[in-house]
């Protein structure tokens, strides 16, 4: 998933401290086929963090490796046509009745996040850290369709986000 690169930059965000975009959410309880996780996502809508700000065609690229992923996530600072900034990271379950909490170690494991999947449909899913500071939106195809994105921003919102909050970066390209 790529947009772990945007995760990536969510974690270093999350040290860095904001305030929450909501009330910490609940730890999820969907069971997560793995095999699902792999491949490219595309980062659709995301909370305002310092770390993404004119972020744009952000990706996530996750690739089993061992007992985990790696990750390389990945978007362009202003305008597509910028070089991509990328920060890769290994993630692990860390929740394997779930497989829903994820722990991801950036810069050699200096910097650990945990986040966790909140849904995942066949198309989208919705990832966020346990304290309700970042939350993305990403999706396996570049955008989402109507349905499909007014869909996922109402379960965004159902779990107790402001959508009004939510940014909506330009897509990246294939």
């Amino acid at each position: 998933m790529r947009s772990l690169a945007t995760l990536l930059a969510a974690a270093a965000a999350v040290l860095m401290g904001t305030a929450p975009a909501l009330a910490a959410p609940s730890p999820p309880a969907e069971k997560i086929e793995l095999t699902k996780m792999t491949g490219r996502w595309y980062e659709v809508a995301r909370m305002p963090n310092k770390t993404q700000k004119d972020c744009q065609g952000g990706t996530s690229d996750w690739v089993r490796s061992g007992e985990g992923y790696s990750v390389v996530q990945a978007c362009h600072k202003g305008a597509l046509t910028a070089p991509a900034t990328e920060w890769k990271a290994k993630a692990k379950v860390i929740d394997p009745k779930t497989n829903a909490r994820i722990k991801m170690s950036f810069f050699g494991g200096m910097l650990s996040q945990e986040y966790w999947v909140l849904a995942h449909k066949s198309d989208w899913l919705i990832l966020g850290t346990p304290n309700g500071n970042y939350m993305w939106l990403m999706s396996q195809r570049p955008t989402l369709s109507a349905q499909a994105k007014a869909q996922a921003v109402a379960r965004v919102k159902q779990l107790g986000y402001d959508v009004s909050r939510l940014e909506y970066p330009t897509p990246a390209r294939n």
